[in-house]
């Protein structure tokens, strides 16, 4: 890699070197020339560095130069680095002209011998680089700023064919099946229409593809069938002939113009139904396409193209529809395990017989992550060994080293990085730091190569931050991250490297880079090495060893606590890491920070979050003006930021995000106007701190993602202050979180004065105890896709209809004890079209707002009772949310509301009223609910349902609604006093899962037909005392996971013929609390052979364990709480049943 981050150093000193602050320096010191020379050679060199990229592939001493001009060019980065620092600090620390020249002169830093000093290192710089240009005239590098087109960077992997034989593909049938039914059956409008496969190299894209090439009704269905291998070399005149070669099966003469050749391809395809496979192909150039794809449109109705490609933005090209776009993925295990086990015994020594191959062997497969390239490598090496301790040895001491197998693997996947631009190679590299398998944050990734400078800011329009994720979207687009996502709001964007995307970074960063997690590994970093990942238990230890190495990254990703991190240990890192760009240093127990921070005046990023004994920050931070992240996150003991913060001009990141114990904001934040993060903003409750106040917001208009805003109940002056933090004025912010949290009732405060601006995503208003009125701006935020309110003593009687809103996916109102109804309109004004109400409204929880009787405002009572099986009240028959999947309603009265038939995924009904679930039962879906399947009934796709003390539910309502709950995986029944578990049918519910029954005191005995839950894993019974016994229904539920039992008095487990435990043998878990009459645990315990936790709570009665203990070979935690009598005799060595437990290794006593 050492010649593309060459390059990219080479094209950012230019950069610097032509800089206004590099010139202002040149004349401070007298250095002008220098920087002059300093800047020719560096273009010199430059323009002969792709020449010598390319002549590095084969030639070693190239290589070698390659390295030591790097070196050189980091140490100019450095040095460079040094003279712009130093222009800054002068430039911030402010005061006129005449006082600027006086505190040169007598500054206590001695600038006349800084500049001496900083003349003698540009000198040694100056002629460590004319030598390296010495050597690249030795070599004969031709100047270019091109690839050529004969370059390694056009090799080509083997040509592919179009045969593959089918039973040597595996794991690839519903691919096969969705390929063949895009080629077979789907009806275009287009005449020939183009059908993509994306995945990474080895893949099997083209295997699928000459799958599916070969397929007998695929041969039949075509008139035509064409197989050509395109490559990355996109050569229009190459590609048309080796189309025609597949028709013909002769090469074209290669003296034909393109003009005779277009007309040859016309002749053999137009008019024609035809499939061609375009294998391979790189060109991510939409007119190039454009221009290819114009000669094969000639082809009949219902012709084919298929695409195989490693880039995301080719398939864009090639095929607009993302649905049509066919992803592979990687096997699954059991068909990895297939495919090695295929290869491996049937072309090998081993046998397949034999468990000591079959174990390794599973374990190798496994470490193949799905690709069947490697797995084939590894399963065709392994086949030439005839022991199994040669698999054993080739796991344990080889298989790191697999990219080293002759052949196929790396190379093919190194193919890919050799077609990214430099600026991406060198990004992709970094990514070696992290741990394999790790859950990589996007954002902070993005922020570490910005901090690293391999970010380059040509259109300043963009944020850094903007190009940076445009960075990332390349990488994905080509399948070097995979798992892209969000899993939670709160994590952001992630990804993950595939482990052998993660052997390629290892292998292309060299020596660059290193991951030390031991000494031996630390003392083998060499003078090169710049960036380092390390285990935060050997900071102390191993720090002192990188003196001199120059490092710009140090990390670490184990959250480890380090039992003292010492003054010391600052000193340690400061003394011998004066390069660093970044500092990680995150979740590892600091509780101080050493004053001389300041030393690392590099840095850019210095990630300290989640340390939640940090306290205070030292002064002098804010002399490290280059940087531009400061992560405190989760510093949740941190009570203030530094004083002269407004010193760090260059700040973009200020992360403070449950920063809870944080007073106020310093004086002078509002001056760094490049923030683009501000977690929150906290007003100081009484202006003791002299703290910032709102109007320091005003002009920090390049925020970005959240910003919580606390205290406001406490803002004194609050409608000049409201209108001063100018939110309206913050267009990128993506969430508003307004948190009051208490303040003066007296001080009028309207929320109207704090108008954000319409891009924002998602609106947070927790607390809000003022005007009873919403504020206007609400209806301008159409773009809302997430709104919650809480308030505590809030005076809202009724919110404004959010119906309209397109985007809204999750609504969250709670705690509105004053709340009467959702929405002023009366149902029928509030309707319009079914598609309009709650368009993409996904997730919606009204939880403890007591006064809420109706949806809508009504002019008359609703009485529960009335119309109880009315479905056409009020016009609701109409009504009802046509996208909503999960519905949360604990502590609302709610009679009347919007009915929610296509719920999918959770209901929640606690202490609220059951006519809407009534009237939702008995709908026409087809009428009343256009989105969803004609086919299927209210809520039967319904996955979890949790009904708790409601209203008017009884056994008839109940068992009727279950009837719907086909798919039902979860169910929580609790404190339903008008229903009968016995008289209800359980047979519908054949998919739950889980079952939880809560509160029910006159159940005597489980209910018959629970027998027919067939899938039932887990079953918990609460607080149901007149519960005598779980014979004979229990006998049936054999594959039960987890049984928990609390608080039933009258439950009897064992005496005279009662054997609960017979065939339970998947039960791992087993939880037995408050039962009085427990005086054994039940018997045949020894049959539980896979029970791995135990939980004996609050059995009074339980005097002493059963010889059977012994018997639970599985059982990994034993707790005994609150039974004194058991707990002394389980004590450790001298209880009594000691030697009965003392297999299990953790034994919790509640003593």
């Amino acid at each position: 890699m050492a010649e593309a981050i060459a390059s990219d150093i080479a094209a950012e000193l230019i950069i610097k070197l032509s800089s206004r602050a590099l010139s202002q320096v040149g004349l401070w010191w007298n250095l002008k020339h220098d920087i002059h020379d300093l800047r020719r050679t560096g273009c010199q060199i430059k323009a002969v560095l792709l020449d010598a990229e390319e002549k590095s592939v084969t030639d070693n001493l190239v290589k070698v130069w390659l390295e030591d001009l790097k070196d050189v060019l980091y140490d100019a980065d450095d040095l460079l680095d040094d003279f712009s620092t130093e222009a800054l600090r002068k430039d911030v620390s402010g005061g006129n002209k005449l006082t600027k020249e006086v505190r040169l002169f007598f500054s206590t830093s001695n600038q006349f011998a800084y500049g001496l000093k900083m003349g003698r290192k540009m000198k040694a710089i100056k002629a460590r680089l004319a030598s390296i240009e010495r050597e690249a005239n030795i070599f004969g590098f031709i100047p270019r700023d091109c690839p050529a087109e004969t370059s390694f960077m056009t090799k080509r992997r083997q040509q592919t064919h179009s045969f593959e034989r089918e039973d040597d593909i595996i794991g690839r049938d519903d691919d096969k099946a969705a390929l063949l039914k895009f080629v077979l059956e789907f009806q275009s409008e287009e005449n020939v229409y183009i059908i993509p496969i994306v995945g990474f190299g080895g893949l099997g894209k083209t295997a699928l593809a000459q799958l599916v090439y070969n397929h007998e009704m695929v041969k039949n269905h075509f008139d035509l069938t064409m197989f050509a291998c395109v490559s990355d070399d996109f050569d229009m005149k190459v590609i048309v002939a080796n189309i025609i070669k597949s028709v013909t099966h002769q090469t074209p003469d290669q003296n034909l113009e393109m003009d005779q050749l277009q007309k040859q391809l016309r002749d053999k395809i137009d008019g024609k139904k035809y499939l061609l496979v375009l294998d391979d192909i790189w060109n991510e150039e939409p007119e190039r396409w454009s221009r290819l794809k114009k000669l094969l449109m000639g082809g009949a109705k219902g012709s084919r193209i298929i695409v195989t490609t490693r880039s995301l933005r080719v398939a864009e090209i090639t095929n607009k529809c993302q649905s049509h776009v066919l992803k592979l993925k990687g096997l699954s295990d059991d068909d990895a395990w297939s495919l090695f086990k295929k290869i491996v015994f049937e072309q090998g020594y081993a046998d397949s017989t034999n468990s000591a191959f079959v174990e390794v062997g599973k374990q190798i497969s496994e470490r193949c992550g799905g690709v069947p390239l490697a797995i084939r490598t590894i399963a065709g090496t392994l086949s030439l060994k005839k022991t199994a301790n040669e698999w054993h040895s080739f796991k344990e001491n080889e298989l790191a080293k697999i990219s080293q197998i002759e052949g196929e693997l790396l190379p093919i996947l190194k193919l890919s990085y050799d077609h990214l631009p430099s600026h991406l190679k060198h990004c992709f590299a970094y990514c070696r730091l992290y741990p394999k398998d790790y859950r990589i944050k996007v954002q902070e990734l993005v922020q570490i190569w910005i901090a690293q400078g391999f970010i380059k800011q040509l259109n300043q329009s963009q944020s850094l931050e903007e190009i940076g994720f445009g960075y990332f979207k390349d990488l994905v687009e080509r399948s070097f991250f995979q798992e892209v996502g969000e899993r939670y709001s709160w994590e952001g964007l992630t990804c993950k490297m595939h482990d052998l995307m993660h052997d390629l970074a290892e292998s292309v960063a060299g020596m660059e880079s290193s991951i030390v997690d031991s000494n031996k590994i630390a003392s083998d970093v060499g003078e090169k090495c710049r960036h380092i990942s390390i285990n935060p238990l050997l900071i102390p230890s191993l720090i002192p060893l990188f003196k001199g190495k120059k490092l710009r990254s140090l990390l670490h990703f184990q959250d480890r606590k380090i039992q003292d991190f010492s003054y010391e240990t600052w000193d340690l890192i400061i003394a011998n890491c004066r390069c660093l760009r970044v500092l990680k240093l995150n979740s590892i127990g600091i509780q101080k920070i050493s004053p001389s921070i300041c030393k690392l005046k590099h840095l850019r990023y210095l990630d300290l979050s989640y340390n939640p004994g940090l306290k205070i920050l030292p002064k002098s931070i804010c002399k490290i003006q280059n940087l531009l992240a400061l992560k405190l996150d989760g510093c949740t003991g941190l009570k203030e930021l530094p004083k002269n913060i407004e010193k760090l001009v260059n700040l973009t990141h200020l992360g403070c995000e449950d920063c809870f114990s944080l007073t106020h904001m310093p004086r002078g934040i509002g001056k760094l106007t490049s923030l683009e993060t501000l977690s929150r903003f906290v007003v100081d409750k009484d202006g003791s701190h002299g703290g910032a106040d709102l109007s320091e917001l005003r002009l920090l208009n390049n925020l970005r993602g959240e910003l919580r805003i606390t205290n406001l109940g406490f803002v004194k002056n609050a409608k000049e202050k409201f209108k001063a933090a100018n939110l309206k004025e913050k267009q990128h912010l993506r969430s508003l979180v307004l948190e009051w949290r208490g303040g003066n009732r007296a001080d009028e405060k309207s929320l109207e004065d704090l108008q954000p601006h319409p891009n924002l995503k998602e609106l947070f208003i927790p607390g809000w105890r003022g005007d009873a009125e919403f504020p206007s701006w609400i209806s301008f935020l159409t773009n809302l896709v997430h709104i919650k309110i809480m308030g505590l003593g809030s005076k809202f009687k009724h919110l404004p209809s959010f119906a309209q809103f397109p985007c809204l996916q999750d609504l969250e109102i709670c705690d509105l004890t004053e709340l009467e109804y959702m929405d002023d309109n009366s149902p029928k004004g509030s309707q319009g079209e079914p598609q309009s109400f709650f368009p993409s409204l996904k997730y919606l929880c009204l939880r403890d707002c007591p006064n809420m009787k109706s949806w809508w405002r009504t002019t008359k009572p609703i009485d529960d009772d009335s119309n109880e099986d009315d479905t056409t009240v009020m016009g609701t028959s109409t009504m009802a949310f046509p996208c909503l999947s999960s519905l949360n309603i604990r502590n609302c009265p709610l009679n009347l509301m919007p009915l929610y038939p296509s719920l999918d995924e959770y209901l929640m009904l606690s202490n609220t009223s059951s006519r809407p679930l009534k009237q939702t039962i008995k709908m026409n879906i087809n009428a009343k609910a256009p989105s969803t399947s004609t086919s299927s009934l209210p809520l039967s796709k319904l996955k979890s349902f949790d009904v708790y003390n409601i209203e008017g539910l009884d056994t008839h309502t109940l068992d009727e609604c279950l009837q719907h709950l086909t798919n039902l995986k979860r169910l929580t029944i609790g404190d339903c006093k008008e229903v009968d578990l016995d008289g209800m049918q359980w047979e519908p519910l054949k998919n739950l899962s889980c079952l939880e029954i809560d509160n029910f005191p006159k159940l005597v005995s489980l209910p018959i037909w629970l027998q027919h839950l067939v899938q039932l894993k887990t079953l918990r019974i609460h607080n149901c005392n007149g519960l005598r016994s779980l014979l004979p229904v229990f006998q049936h539920l054999t594959f039960l996971e987890l049984f928990e039992v609390k608080d039933c008095k009258e439950l009897e487990l064992s005496g005279a013929g009662i054997q609960i435990f017979q065939d339970h043998t998947s039960l791992r878990l087993l939880w037995l609390e408050n039962i009085p009459k427990c005086r054994h645990l039940p018997e045949r315990l020894q049959h539980l052979t896979n029970l791995q936790q135990l939980y004996l709570v609050n059995l009074p009665n339980l005097t002493s364990l059963p010889d059977e203990m012994c018997c639970l070979t599985c059982l990994e935690y034993l707790q005994i709480q609150e039974i004194p009598l058991l707990e002394e005799r389980c004590r450790k060595d001298i209880g009594a049943d000691w030697q009965k437990i003392a297999h299990i290794p953790n034994i919790r006593l509640d003593q």
